[in-house]
Parts: structure tokens; sequence; C-alpha cells
């Protein structure tokens, strides 16, 4: 469909609200004082509407308007979406009026590393409210966060970023791992013991070749969406998984995760502060940016 076409389709946005209004308060002329337009002008727009659906959405009932059934079920499909606007409408509404800056992190940053520290942010910066939301690698264009912290190469259109944690990863496992197979003194050992695998299986691959060890073309292994999911397989003792050490250094110094090897490897792939390049970011953003610089990179 082309875009013609598209606006073609599109109803006419007055009359669809003319008659939300209408249908919620059940009458003409509570509609226009909520509208602040007259009786008249909610009844032309009502025929309007009715004319592009080529459907009769109202009826008289003695002195009153009234529903149809068809008016009542498109009512009820315009009524979510209305329902979207308003609370989209009154968020942006309380974030001009509060002191307020969104974030969007990876699960894996956020939990281990970003959660745990932001109470010495917080401390030092009181009055301000964090918004904390997820950041979809896969869809890194629809992220609407004031700041976010990103996983991959560094290059999005649109943002300025910059690294805070690099790539190199290293082998792990649980203590309870290693005592239900027995020491692994080398490399060599991890081919017959299962492997965990974060979004792709290739990386151990590359990590082995590195090690020195010949390996299977196709390892096997679980293999999980994203890097929190295979460290909570780790942490449950289901295999060996390799990951970067600043964003488990809690759990290494708590016995929970245990290094196997110095062997590390940079798979290309790091952490990234983000934040768009084509606009200033309030005093609070900004504050929350230059801490998590001072934080993460000291």
């Amino acid at each position: 469909m082309n875009n013609t076409e598209q606006l073609e389709n599109d109803p006419p946005l007055r009359a669809v609200r003319t008659f939300e209004a209408f249908a919620r308060h059940g009458g003409v002329n509570t509609a226009a004082r909520e509208l602040d337009v007259s009786p008249s002008a909610i009844s032309h727009q009502l025929r309007l509407l009715e004319a592009f659906l080529g459907q009769a959405l109202t009826s008289r009932q003695g002195r009153n308007l009234i529903l149809t059934d068809e008016g009542r079920e498109y009512y009820r499909a315009i009524r979510s979406a209305f329902s979207v606007l308003r609370s989209a409408t009154e968020h942006v509404r309380e974030k001009s009026a509060t002191r307020q800056v969104t974030i969007s992190l990876i699960p894996m940053f956020g939990i281990n590393l970003f959660i745990p520290r932001l109470g010495e942010f917080l401390a030092e910066n009181t009055g301000v409210d964090v918004n904390v939301t997820y950041a979809n690698h896969r869809s890194y264009p629809s992220d609407a966060a004031d700041i976010s912290i990103r996983f991959g190469s560094g290059l999005w259109a649109g943002y300025h970023s910059e690294p805070l944690i690099p790539g190199d990863v290293t082998a792990w496992c649980s203590p309870a791992f290693l005592a239900r197979h027995g020491s692994i003194d080398t490399p060599q050992a991890l081919i017959d013991l299962p492997l965990l695998h974060d979004e792709e299986r290739g990386t151990w691959g590359q990590w082995l070749q590195a090690a020195g060890v010949r390996h299977p073309a196709a390892l096997q292994g679980l293999l999980f969406e994203d890097g929190q999911l295979a460290l909570t397989a780790a942490l449950n003792g289901l295999g060996c998984a390799l990951l970067r050490e600043p964003l488990i250094t809690p759990l290494r110094d708590r016995g929970e995760l245990l290094k196997l090897f110095d062997q590390t490897l940079d798979d290309g792939r790091a952490y990234y502060l983000c934040r768009r390049a084509d606009g200033e970011l309030s005093r609070e953003g900004l504050n929350l940016y230059s801490w998590l610089k001072r934080v993460l990179l000291a």
C-alpha cells in the first residue's frame, strides 16, 4: 500500500475523536462541553464519520441520540486506542513537570551492574526519578530513552556512543558444576563438558580456537537468547559460559562463579553508553550520564 492509499483509508480523526467523546459520555451536549464545541458541531462530525464508514453509528430514540449495534462495536474497538493515547500524553506531561530521566538497559548490565549501584546515584541526586526500561538489541531504532546502555559494535545511526565494558570474554562455571564434573585442568577438557551459548554458538568456537583446542565444527550445548539467561544457567550449574568479568565481579567475589582459565577472547562486541546525537540531555540526564562514566570507567 502506497502513502496515497494509506491516507485515503485513514478515518477523519476529528470525527473519530468526537464519536469517542459522544459514546463515552452517552450524550451530544456532554460531549460538546468536553470538546468546547456546539451540539450541532457534534452532530455534524458524527454524520461525517458515518459517511466515511458507510455505517449508521447512531440512531434517534425520541429526542435522544443513541448508539446502534455497529456504533457500540466501533466504540469498543477504538476505546483502547484512546486509552493508550491519554496514558502516553499524561506520561509526557508528568515527565515535563518532574525531574525524570529514562535509561534503557541490556538486562545483564542492568541486573548485575546498574541496579546494585543505583543507590549511589540517587544518594547524590535526591529528587530525581529514574525510569529503567529494557533496551531491545534487535530494535534499537525504536528506543525512546534519554540514555541507553547498548551491546554491539558501537555504531548506531543518530547516537553518540562511548565504550564502557570491552568485549573480552573468559570461561566461567559454578562451584557446583566443578564439584560434579571434577577438575578442569586444560581448555581441551571443555570439549567433553556442557557449554552454554549466548545468542549463537560461534563464540565458544572462537575461544577454543584461540586456546589452541581442536573442536567439532558444530558445538553442542544450551543456547540462550541473551547473556543474562546464560549467566543464570551457569549459576545453576548447567554448564560453562563465556562471560565478561566486569559484569560478574560481585558473583566472583562471593565465590558463586569461578574463572577456569586466563585465556580471553575479544568477540568484537562491547557495552556502550549512548545518547542521542540530535539533542541535549536534561540536567538530570547529564548527571546520570556523567555518573555512569565516572563509576564504570574509573
